[in-house]
């Protein structure tokens, strides 16, 4: 249960503001807000975290507890670190109107994001990695799903730059002592 909440409030909360929801919102405001479009973009979301669960189970068995729990504190390092990083989407010089091709743009830029490295992590660590794929899952459809009801201008004119970095300072602050506790020299 742990994996499921914390994939869930972790991959949606790394996406707010990511590569992945501000190039669907951009779409979005090209094409519309159309329901295949976040079909799309939640299919990608489970595609995503199920390759990234999948890849877990390839080393989980060999992975000691205290590994795995130093694997979530540099994930949660990693994920701080793309958090502070600022996010800018180049404007589309002609908009495409496919949907497998917005989609295999989503796709990419999901598999190599922070978001779905801490889903990997949890899912190495969790004795159910389902949980983690289920949690990863939402979250990641959440943060699409967001981008895609707001669009890229009103996403814009949320204040996401001092989240991010709020939220990163926060992931440094749970990294640290997630990464002191496996070394059992903390708490």
């Amino acid at each position: 249960m742990d994996s499921f909440l914390f994939c869930l409030i972790l991959t949606f909360a790394i996406a707010l503001g990511g590569k992945d929801q501000l190039i669907l919102a951009q779409f979005t405001d090209a094409i519309g807000r159309t329901y295949a479009l976040l079909a799309a973009a939640a299919l990608c979301a489970l595609i995503s975290a199920a390759v990234m669960v999948y890849s877990s189970g390839l080393i989980a068995g060999v992975m000691p507890p205290r590994a795995a729990h130093m694997l979530v504190a540099f994930a949660l390092a990693i994920a701080a670190f793309e958090l502070f990083w600022p996010k800018q989407v180049k404007p589309m010089k002609e908009p495409t109107r496919s949907i497998i091709a917005i989609g295999a743009v989503v796709l990419a830029r999901q598999i190599g994001d922070a978001a779905r490295f801490v889903v990997f992590a949890f899912a190495v660590e969790a004795n159910y990695p389902v949980t983690a794929l289920i949690g990863g899952t939402l979250g990641g459809i959440a943060a699409v799903a967001l981008g895609w009801a707001l669009g890229l201008a009103r996403l814009e004119k949320l204040p996401l730059r001092p989240i991010r970095i709020a939220m990163g300072l926060c992931l440094i602050l749970a990294a640290v002592v997630i990464g002191l506790n496996a070394r059992y020299t903390f708490l």
